[in-house]
């Protein structure tokens, strides 16, 4: 029988296709018709000057009874889910922002057949929120809170990126989409499923770290290293299923962002200088736990040290009798449930979008390379200078450059510190 000499067998495309196919089927395929019932009313809140305004308080009410609330985000967006062809009233509790609300805190919009936005501007005289003209030790402290709940986001997902990087050596552009799956597959079971986002988040974890993971690697990576496929074409490779998948998801759910039916509205708790909300303290926990968790089975456990046997010499750990293929897919199953837990934590602290993944990919790379490729605490250290830095930097420019400057602060440390902050310095030649 003739066996083809291409890259891609018809055998392996078949394979690529079915569990594509399943994976579409459970994810996707599920997204319910409901969402067709009601629509996002979008809520800014900025200043005079278009800077973000977060931990701003919204309710929502209409005629027929129905009311929600809604606090914003980094970004200074709440997203609240209204009925269709309603009337409803819109309401900024002036007593969360420091600053006087221009036209009034209460607007009142008729919602039809389309998503709708609202925007709340503020006047001079404080320093209410994410950007400004003043700069107060409040402001400083609420930022670096902000910055300290995007750290974890980033770490989690960070950590994954680097073990994947350190024992496949793969360039993984696809790694955003993780997050975003992740998120997806609990909206789709919170949602769809009817389940409380404290049943459908754990669920949607082992789901991610089973399909995206374990399944990602054996349908599509472990068969391109079996060719003998070169990084730079799996890197290539990863672009284009990092393409394929974002735009499979708004194919499917839409561009419009949404939030998981629980926890959507949740008012901030006043901290003296600084607004918390329950649920960023419930969450960072948690990250917490999962991050120490992770560092001992890599330090502790027999196949954590396999881990870093094959990321430091992958053949000779394979000539030590280490099962190099079952350690690859470990890290795979790890870090895809690593960033669906980040996907969810992001979820429910901003809300579900389907470029959430894509717009923190380039702060996963500035972590992993800032803390020093191949060092898990680099990857986890590098993740809070790149956080903090995002959020902090919104003190001398726009928010819409916040990222910019955490690239540009990697930029400047490497010149310096080029192994990172935690890499070994290498003697070259």
């Amino acid at each position: 029988m003739h066996r083809s000499t291409s890259g891609f067998s018809p055998r392996w495309l078949l394979r690529l296709a079915i569990a594509g196919l399943l994976g579409i089927g459970i994810t996707l395929g599920l997204a319910p018709a409901a969402w067709a019932e009601d629509l996002n009313l979008t809520v800014r809140v900025q200043d005079e000057e278009r800077n973000a305004i977060p931990d701003a308080a919204i309710t929502v009410e209409g005629d027929d009874g129905y009311s929600a609330a809604g606090v914003t985000d980094g970004e200074g967006i709440a997203l609240i889910p209204v009925p269709a062809n309603s009337i409803v009233t819109v309401t900024l509790d002036e007593a969360t922002v420091t600053q006087p609300v221009i036209e009034g805190n209460v607007r009142e919009v008729s919602i039809l057949s389309r998503d709708k936005t609202v925007i709340f501007r503020l006047g001079e005289g404080g320093g209410g929120g994410d950007g400004g003209s003043s700069i107060t030790m409040e402001r400083v402290l609420q930022l670096l809170f902000g910055g300290i709940v995007l750290s974890f986001i980033i770490a989690l997902a960070s950590l994954g990126l680097s073990l994947i990087f350190g024992t496949t050596g793969l360039t993984n552009f696809s790694h955003g989409e993780l997050l975003t799956l992740g998120a997806f597959t609990a909206l789709v079971l919170n949602t769809a499923g009817g389940l409380n986002i404290i049943i459908a988040a754990p669920i949607a974890i082992i789901l991610s770290a089973a399909l995206w993971g374990w399944g990602q690697n054996q349908v599509l990576w472990k068969p391109l290293r079996r060719k003998g496929t070169g990084l730079i074409a799996a890197m290539i490779v990863s672009i284009g299923l990092a393409i394929t998948v974002r735009y499979l998801i708004v194919f499917f759910f839409g561009g419009a962002p949404k939030s998981f039916e629980q926890f959507a509205g949740q008012p901030p708790i006043d901290l003296g200088p600084i607004f918390v909300t329950p649920k960023e303290l419930i969450l960072s926990g948690i990250a917490i736990v999962v991050l120490i968790a992770t560092v001992w089975w890599l330090k502790v456990s027999r196949l954590g040290k396999a881990t870093r046997a094959v990321s430091d010499n992958p053949a000779l750990a394979s000539s030590s009798g280490v099962n190099v293929e079952l350690v690859i897919s470990a890290v795979w199953i790890l870090g895809a449930g690593l960033a669906a837990y980040a996907g969810v934590f992001l979820g429910l602290t901003q809300n579900v979008v389907w470029t959430m993944g894509q717009y923190l990919l380039l702060t996963f790379f500035a972590a992993v390379v800032l803390g020093g490729l191949g060092t898990i605490g680099g990857a986890i250290v590098g993740s809070f200078v790149v956080g903090i830095t995002v959020q902090l930097s919104t003190l001398l420019v726009p928010t819409e450059l916040k990222t910019a400057a955490a690239l540009f602060l990697m930029i400047i440390l490497l010149l310096i510190r080029p192994q990172g902050l935690l890499g070994r310095r290498e003697r070259v030649g």
